[in-house]
C-alpha cells in the first residue's frame, strides 16, 4: 500500500470571533464597528449575499451588525458537524456552530481527525472572502482599521500556536492599492503567505485586473511571494437570475473561474510578473482543458488589432505556458476532472477539504481523497493531496507529525 501524506488544504475557512473588533479596533470605533447582536428571525440569501430578517417567532440567530449589513451565521457556510438533514440556509448561533469554526485549538484537534496537516484559510461569510465586506463600506478610514484588525487576529491568535499548521492569509483594501500595497508589505514581513483578492473586481465596482490599477499590488506579491488567492463568490454571478433555482450556483460556481482564468491569460499581467502566483479557490478541474485549448487557439489564430488585441509583445507564450507557470487550481470532488490531468498538469491540482462549509469532506478528508485519486500514481496522489500546496504557500511542518 501507499504512504500518502496528512493533507494540506489550500482552500477553507474561518469563522471570525465574536469578539475580533470589539478587541481590537480603537476605542473611538468599537461600537461602529462589527458587533455579534443575537436577534430572532430568518436568513435571505441571494447570489452573492447574505442578510437577515426580524421576524417573531423565527430562528434565534447571531447576527454581525457593520453600516447598514446585518449578516447572520449560516448553517451553509458552518455546515460541518451538522446532520446533513440539518444542513440549509438557516440561520443559527456560535452554540449550534462546531467550535472548530471559529476555535484554533478545536481547529487543530479537528484537522487531526480528518488526516489534515495544514489549513489555508479564507474569511467566512461575515468579512466575505476577500474582504469585500469593508472593501464596499462606505466608512473606508474605518473599514481600513477593520481590515488590519482582521489581519493581526490571523497573525496573533488564529494561526499563532500551530506550529504553520495554520497557514497565515489576509486580506487587502480593494479600493486604494497604494494602501493594499503597504499592508500586503505588511503582511509578509509577518509571515503571511497569501492574500485574497476578487475573481472579478471590476463586477464589484472597483477597476478591473486589464486597467493597470493594481499593477502595484501584484508588483508586490510578486516579490515578496504572497500567493493571490481566488475564491469563488469574489466577484459577482453576473449570469444568473434573481429568481433562480437556488441549485443552480451551487453547479456553476466553477464557472466564474473560466472568467477569471481566462482574464488572466489574456491580461499580459503573467508575461510582466512571472513570479506571480495565483490560486483559483473551489474552481474544479474539468473545465480547464477546454479553455486552455480554445486559448491556445485564439492566441495562435486570431491575432489582431481591434479584434483580439493579441500582440507578441504583450503575450510572446501561448496561454497555457502561463497557466502552467503561474496559476493552481483547487478541488473537492471532480472525478471527471481527475481523468483530464494530461490536459492540465498534475502540478497545477490541489484537494481541498473547505471546512467548515456545506461541500467540505469533513472528517473523512484523507480517506475521501485517498479514495477519490486511488485511479492515479502514488507520485501524483502526493503532489495533489500535499506537495503542490507544501510548495506553493512555502510551508514547513518539520517537528509537528505532518
Amino acid at each position: 500500500m501507499p504512504t500518502l501524506p496528512k493533507i494540506i488544504s489550500p482552500d477553507d475557512h474561518v469563522q471570525a470571533p465574536a469578539h475580533v473588533w470589539r478587541d481590537r479596533l480603537p476605542a473611538k470605533w468599537r461600537d461602529l464597528g462589527p458587533t455579534v447582536h443575537r436577534q430572532q428571525g430568518a436568513a435571505v440569501i441571494g447570489p452573492g449575499y447574505i442578510a437577515f430578517e426580524e421576524r417573531e417567532g423565527g430562528r434565534w440567530a447571531d447576527v454581525w451588525h457593520y453600516e447598514d449589513l446585518r449578516i447572520p451565521i449560516v448553517r451553509i457556510a458552518a455546515a460541518s458537524g451538522a446532520p446533513r438533514s440539518e444542513i440549509d440556509g438557516r440561520p443559527v448561533t456560535y452554540e449550534e456552530i462546531h467550535p472548530a469554526c471559529y476555535d484554533p485549538k478545536a481547529r487543530l484537534a479537528a484537522m487531526d481527525e480528518a488526516g489534515v496537516a495544514a489549513s489555508v484559510c479564507y474569511p467566512n461569510m461575515e468579512v466575505r472572502f476577500c474582504g469585500q465586506t469593508f472593501s464596499l463600506a462606505k466608512d473606508k478610514e474605518l473599514a481600513l482599521l477593520c481590515i488590519r484588525a482582521y489581519n493581526d487576529f490571523i497573525h496573533e491568535e488564529w494561526c499563532a500556536g500551530s506550529g504553520g499548521r495554520l497557514v497565515a492569509m489576509g486580506i487587502v483594501p480593494l479600493w486604494d492599492v497604494d494602501l493594499a500595497v503597504a499592508e500586503a508589505r505588511r503582511l509578509a514581513a509577518l509571515g503571511f503567505r497569501s492574500i485574497t483578492f476578487s475573481e472579478g473586481p471590476h463586477l464589484l465596482g472597483f477597476p478591473s485586473i486589464f486597467s493597470g490599477f493594481y499593477d502595484p499590488l501584484f508588483a508586490e506579491c510578486e516579490a515578496s511571494g504572497l500567493v493571490l488567492s481566488l475564491h469563488i463568490g469574489t466577484g459577482a454571478f453576473a449570469m444568473l437570475a434573481p429568481d433562480m433555482a437556488g441549485a443552480v450556483p451551487n453547479v456553476v460556481a466553477s464557472f466564474n473561474s473560466g472568467y477569471t482564468l481566462t482574464d488572466w491569460l489574456f491580461s499580459g499581467l503573467l508575461e510582466r510578473y512571472p513570479g506571480l502566483k495565483i490560486v483559483l479557490a473551489e474552481s474544479q478541474l474539468a473545465w480547464v482543458p477546454y479553455i486552455l485549448s480554445r486559448a491556445d487557439f485564439v492566441w495562435k489564430e486570431m491575432r489582431g488589432e481591434g479584434f483580439t488585441s493579441i500582440t507578441a509583445d504583450k503575450m510572446p507564450h501561448p496561454p497555457s505556458h502561463y497557466f502552467r507557470q503561474n496559476i493552481w487550481c483547487t478541488f473537492f470532488r471532480d472525478p471527471v476532472g481527475l481523468t483530464l490531468l494530461d490536459h492540465i498538469g498534475v502540478d497545477n491540482v490541489m484537494y481541498e477539504v473547505d471546512f467548515p462549509h456545506t461541500d467540505s469532506s469533513w472528517p473523512t478528508s484523507f480517506d475521501t481523497a485517498t479514495e477519490m485519486t486511488s485511479a492515479l500514481s502514488e507520485a501524483d496522489r502526493v503532489k495533489i493531496m500535499a506537495d503542490n500546496a507544501r510548495k506553493l504557500f512555502r510551508i514547513d511542518l518539520a517537528g509537528v507529525g505532518s
